[in-house]
């Protein structure tokens, strides 16, 4: 793909960093609401609802961008499903997976997504400086994941643009009870050049409130927001938290 038309594809939709900034600016908590099909730890999160319209209904709400699942083994889901959302809706659309060649960068550039989850845990350095770099050239974010403090002082000096820090163990695929006490355990060694996002086992506004006081700009929330009986009164709900907390 040529560089001019890879630019054109991101430039239709804002960048995740960017959301963030302006959901901030806008006095909101800045919320990445997921659409994700199943967990080991959950089982069916959709419910029988379509997960297209689930992800327009949760886009017409101020949100600062929607994540999407394509991993099928645990969380069902695939990549026809990361084109539909990108297709359907105008926020940022970022793209989780168990990211690890090149291939599946291209994949999901070419698929509508503005940026893509690296997990530190799963890859070496030299492996997501590559992955970085492919990204950039395809006109994606990177948000680089990482869950304990050795990989937050792995993936330091990576240039890289938001930093995520899993409340749960992905190693596990998220089946253990973590909460954001480990966001309020690593926030202060993630430093302050990058956008902050504490990432899943999050089910308050108190626990949103917790997030962004120990330094996270957004949060990322799936099981908690696809579970609630009142989807959009609940991410309302976080949202409305506020910023500055």
């Amino acid at each position: 793909m040529e560089k001019s038309k890879i630019v054109s594809v991101r430039e239709r939709k804002r960048s995740l960093s960017a959301s963030i900034k302006l959901r901030q600016q806008e006095g909101r908590f800045p919320v990445i609401s997921e659409v994700k099909v199943r967990s080991d730890k959950e089982g069916d999160l959709l419910r029988g609802r379509d997960p297209v319209r689930l992800a327009q209904e949760m886009a017409r709400l101020p949100v600062a961008g929607i994540s999407v699942v394509t991993e099928p083994e645990h969380f069902g889901g695939h990549m026809d499903l990361l084109r539909a959302i990108a297709a359907a809706v105008e926020v940022p659309v970022l793209h989780k997976d168990f990211v690890t060649t090149v291939r599946q960068i291209q994949e999901s550039a070419d698929s509508g997504a503005s940026a893509v989850l690296l997990i530190a845990a799963m890859l070496e350095t030299e492996q997501l400086i590559c992955l970085i770099g492919e990204a950039g050239r395809r006109g994606l974010e990177t948000l680089v994941e990482a869950h304990t403090i050795e990989e937050i002082e792995k993936i330091a000096s990576l240039d890289f643009d938001l930093m995520g820090i899993n409340n749960r163990d992905i190693q596990i695929y998220e089946t253990d009870d973590d909460g954001v006490d480990r966001t309020e355990r690593l926030a202060g060694s993630c430093g302050r050049n990058r956008p902050l996002i504490s990432e899943s086992s999050i089910h308050t506004a108190e626990e949103v409130r917790r997030a962004g006081r120990c330094g996270a700009d957004a949060v990322l929330i799936g099981t908690a927001v696809l579970k609630s009986e009142r989807m959009a009164g609940f991410l309302d709900e976080l949202i409305s938290v506020g910023w500055p907390v």
